[in-house]
């Protein structure tokens, strides 16, 4: 199975598009949860570096990375470079102490992973952050270097994802502690995957359906309120001819439901400030039932990208000074 929500080459998806609201959404999850049972568990550190095959790829990296930055480290028993890159991130994962984790893929076992991934040589690191892939570094770099790229990691999880990493009980591999027990599954949580298998599967009308019958039950609930903005948004573009789409609104300015269209497929492509811009401008241009639409979309697109992301900010200011 493809890894959910990363970006292939030649494939578009939301995921450039939707990742900060998204992570934000989960964190806020996992720390209300950790917050109820009086904190989240800490892990040995031993449990920084794991081995992932394809199997696990979604549960391992995928929805650990809404947690904390993974790193992946593509490497063969073959490979020599590779047996000196790897011991060195082995120990900065230990040595950042919980800011990352260290997902390890043994290429000669997982070719599908490599080829998703369009590595053509090892060893190759990447990070999956918010479930979307980032390239790193390739061969076997300067420490210095390597130590750089993940400090520069850390923070874009922090400051666009607000990922502040796991906690870390450094006695527990002494002590022989075993792994903490995974978190109870919530009560919507097989609504939600059912949503997302739907999404895979390119069932929009299920996943639609499925985030609908959540927020039936909790109308706030941030995650479904996400993927319902998301899945809404997939549905209204999956039939559009992007090349006419944009024509008819470079032809057609005073066209509100031309710009509102553009808009969509400009969000989905991931520009997200054109896409804000084009629906404040058609705001500040048009009145009545138009001027309402165009808004109306606008806030819905909002809820695609997360109403904390700072570009949210910047276009609810810019639609405020139009409106008022």
């Amino acid at each position: 199975m493809q890894p959910r929500n990363m970006s292939m080459s030649g494939v578009v998806d939301l995921a450039a598009v939707k990742a900060a609201g998204e992570a934000k959404a989960k964190a806020e999850q996992v720390r209300a949860e950790a917050a109820r049972q009086g904190g989240s568990a800490a892990v040995p550190p031993s449990a920084l570096v794991i081995d992932v095959d394809e199997a696990g790829f979604e549960r391992d990296v995928i929805q650990r990375s809404a947690e904390v930055p993974v790193v992946l480290d593509f490497w063969a028993e073959w490979c020599e470079p590779c047996k000196q890159l790897g011991p060195l991130l082995e120990r900065l994962a230990v040595e950042y102490n919980g800011r990352f984790l260290l997902a390890k893929i043994d290429v000669d076992a997982n070719q599908m992973l490599m080829q998703q991934f369009g590595i053509q040589g090892i060893p190759a690191v990447f990070a999956v952050v918010a479930g979307q892939a980032l390239p790193l570094f390739q061969g076997a770099v300067p420490e210095a270097q390597i130590r750089e790229t993940l400090d520069q990691l850390i923070q874009v999880g922090e400051e666009r994802f607000g990922l502040t990493g796991i906690a870390v009980d450094v006695d527990a591999d002494a002590e022989g502690s075993a792994a903490p027990a995974a978190r109870p599954a919530g009560p919507y949580d097989a609504l939600l995957e059912a949503a997302m298998s739907a999404l895979d599967a390119g069932d929009l009308a299920g996943a639609v359906q499925a985030y609908k019958n959540v927020l039936a039950d909790d109308p706030a609930h941030p995650e479904a309120k996400l993927g319902l903005a998301q899945a809404e948004l997939l549905t209204r573009v999956q039939d559009l001819d992007p090349a006419a789409v944009r024509k008819n609104a470079a032809d057609n300015q005073a066209d509100v439901a031309a710009q509102i269209a553009a808009a969509d497929l400009d969000l989905v492509g991931g520009h997200v400030e054109d896409a804000f811009g084009r629906l404040v401008e058609t705001v500040r241009r048009t009145f009545g039932e138009d001027r309402d639409a165009a808004r109306l979309r606008l806030l819905e697109l909002f809820e695609v990208i997360g109403v904390d992301d700072p570009r949210v900010t910047t276009a609810r200011q810019a639609l405020a000074r139009v409106l008022f």
